[in-house]
C-alpha cells in the first residue's frame, strides 16, 4: 500500500495536477447533471477544525457525502486535541477508525506531524504557511473559463500570506508566470522567492503587476489572528485594492478570482468582485470537485 498525504501542491507532479483539474472538471459535470457518483461507499474522513471554515467545512462533508461516505467533524474543544493530547498521539488514534483525514490548523508543524503518524492519507486544508486546496480550485477554475494557464501571467496583490506562498507553489507546477505586489515588509515565504525565482517577481506596485495579466488575484488583508493589526494593517494595503481602474490596466479578458470571504471595498471593490470579470462564484464551488478529486486520487493510491 502507497500512503499519499496532500500538504501542499509539490505533493504531485505536474501530470498529475493537470489530471487532477481534468478530473474535478468531470465530477462537476457529472454532479450538475444529477449522475450520482458514490466511489467511496462507507468511507469515512475525519475533519480536524482547529480553526473556523464555511467553504472549507462545507466541500469536504458534501463531497464525502457524494462519494458515498461520510465525515465527521472534530474541532479542539470538542477532542482531547484540546485538553493538550500530543498530536502525535491523536493522529494515532484517529486514523485507525477513519480511511482519511483533512487538519485545518494555524501552523504547518502540527499538520506535518500528524501526517508523519497518521496510517491513512492526509489532506492540508488551510495552515499558517499555504492553502493549496484553494489553489486546485483556483486552477480549475481558471482552465474551465479562461482555458490553459500554462505560459500566462498572474497577479497576486496584497498580503504575502498563505495563498500567496500557495501561488508560488502553483506557478512552479502549472507552469505560469507569478507577479507578486506587497507592501514592504509584507513579502510572501523568503525561501519559496529564492527556490522559485524563474517563476515570480516581488514588486511594491500594483499596476506594474497587474498590467497585461491573465488573471488578478487577491486575498482578505486581515487573516484570522490578525484582527488587533486591523487599521494598520488597512493602511499598508490600500494602494492594493483591486478595483476597475487596475483591473483595466490586464488585458482585456483578465479573469478576477478571490479565495473568499471578501471585503468589498478593502481589498476589493464591489465593482469588480460583482462585475462580469469576476470568477469567484464558480471558484467556490469547485473546492467541492477539486477536493473530490483530490480524495479520489489519494484513496486510489492506498489500494
Amino acid at each position: 500500500m502507497t500512503l499519499r498525504h496532500f500538504l501542499s501542491l509539490f505533493d504531485i507532479d505536474a501530470q498529475e495536477a493537470h489530471q487532477l483539474i481534468k478530473r474535478a472538471s468531470e465530477l462537476k459535470h457529472l454532479q450538475r447533471q444529477g449522475i450520482t457518483h458514490a466511489l467511496f461507499p462507507h468511507t469515512v474522513m475525519g475533519m480536524i477544525f482547529e480553526k473556523p471554515s464555511t467553504r472549507t467545512r462545507v466541500s469536504f462533508e458534501a463531497g464525502m457525502a457524494q462519494l458515498g461516505g461520510s465525515a465527521i467533524f472534530l474541532s479542539p474543544k470538542d477532542t482531547q486535541l484540546g485538553r493538550g493530547e500530543p498530536i502525535a498521539d491523536s493522529a494515532r488514534v484517529i486514523s485507525s477508525m477513519v480511511d482519511i483525514v483533512m487538519v485545518r490548523t494555524s501552523a504547518h508543524a502540527k499538520l506535518q506531524e500528524f501526517a508523519e503518524y497518521s496510517a491513512v492519507p492526509v489532506i492540508n486544508a488551510l495552515t499558517d504557511y499555504n492553502h493549496p486546496c484553494q489553489l486546485l480550485a483556483d486552477m480549475q477554475t481558471f482552465s474551465e473559463l479562461r482555458g490553459a494557464i500554462q505560459g500566462r501571467t498572474v497577479a497576486w496583490l496584497g498580503d504575502g500570506n498563505n495563498m500567496c506562498n500557495s501561488y508560488i507553489e502553483a506557478a512552479a507546477v502549472f507552469d505560469f508566470e507569478l507577479r507578486i505586489a506587497t507592501p514592504l515588509g509584507f513579502e510572501p515565504n523568503g525561501a519559496l522567492c529564492t527556490q522559485y525565482a524563474d517563476r515570480l517577481t516581488v514588486l511594491n506596485d500594483a499596476s506594474a503587476a497587474v498590467r497585461d495579466a491573465d488573471l488578478v488575484t487577491t486575498d482578505t488583508w486581515i487573516s484570522m489572528g490578525q484582527e488587533q493589526d486591523k487599521q494598520q494593517r488597512a493602511q499598508h494595503f490600500a494602494p492594493y485594492q483591486v478595483t476597475a481602474e487596475l483591473m483595466a490596466q490586464a488585458k482585456p479578458d483578465a479573469l478576477f478570482l478571490h479565495c473568499l470571504p471578501a471585503y468589498r471595498g478593502q481589498e476589493v471593490s464591489a465593482e469588480v468582485i460583482d462585475g462580469p470579470q469576476s470568477g469567484v462564484w464558480e471558484q467556490a464551488e469547485n473546492r467541492l470537485h477539486a477536493q473530490k478529486a483530490l480524495i479520489e486520487l489519494l484513496l486510489r493510491s492506498k489500494t
